[in-house]
């Protein structure tokens, strides 16, 4: 027997694949949902996690900033120790050099020379006096420059004449002069003591 379907099958195989295909699409849709959820939760986690690194460096930073800011005052401190030691030391280097300055002024100014003023600046000696002669103040220079190795850079700075002096000799007229030096320096001045004394001891 001829069995006849009457019914609209197209139409219940098209409503049967409109429904698998939502159901698809829905499974689609919260499959999305929960990957994008869980790349969310992912990205949150990391981006805490950063966040947790960066708030540790910005601590050590800080911390290291601090003791930075510690060794930059402790090197201030040595630096300021070490001029002070210095400075002491040169003192106690220099504490001769008066010394060294009247001996030599007593042993280089020749017969004929008066000193009137000596003034000293830091390491510069002003020295003004009178003289018999001329000859006598270019033989003071000629001494003070060969004083090694405690006076250098001997310089005549004025040199006149003076109004006729009487006296039991006679009238005789000296000279008015002004000149400067340097005295070196301890520390200046041992380099030329140890080349003497080296020269000697080859000697």
């Amino acid at each position: 027997m001829l069995l006849i379907n009457l019914l609209p099958h197209r139409e219940a195989a098209r409503k049967r694949r409109k429904q698998v295909f939502q159901t698809q699409l829905l499974l689609s849709l919260l499959a999305g949902v929960v990957l994008v959820a869980l790349m969310n939760g992912w990205l949150q986690y990391q981006l805490e996690q950063q966040q947790g690194r960066n708030r540790f460096l910005q601590s050590e930073i800080a911390l290291l900033d601090a003791q930075i800011q510690e060794v930059a005052g402790l090197e201030g401190e040595i630096a300021s120790l070490r001029a002070h030691q210095k400075a002491v030391e040169d003192l106690q280097m220099d504490r001769n050099l008066p010394v060294h300055l009247l001996t030599g002024l007593a042993l280089q100014i020749p017969d004929g020379v008066y000193l009137q003023q000596l003034r000293q600046q830091e390491q510069s000696i002003e020295m003004k006096g009178v003289a018999q002669s001329n000859e006598r103040v270019s033989e003071m220079l000629r001494n003070i420059a060969g004083y090694a190795p405690w006076f250098a850079k001997p310089e005549l700075q004025e040199i006149a004449a003076t109004a006729p002096q009487r006296s039991a000799q006679g009238a005789h007229q000296a000279v008015s002069f002004h000149l400067r030096f340097r005295l070196l320096r301890t520390a200046e001045a041992q380099p030329s003591m140890a080349g003497e004394a080296a020269a000697k001891a080859g000697g």
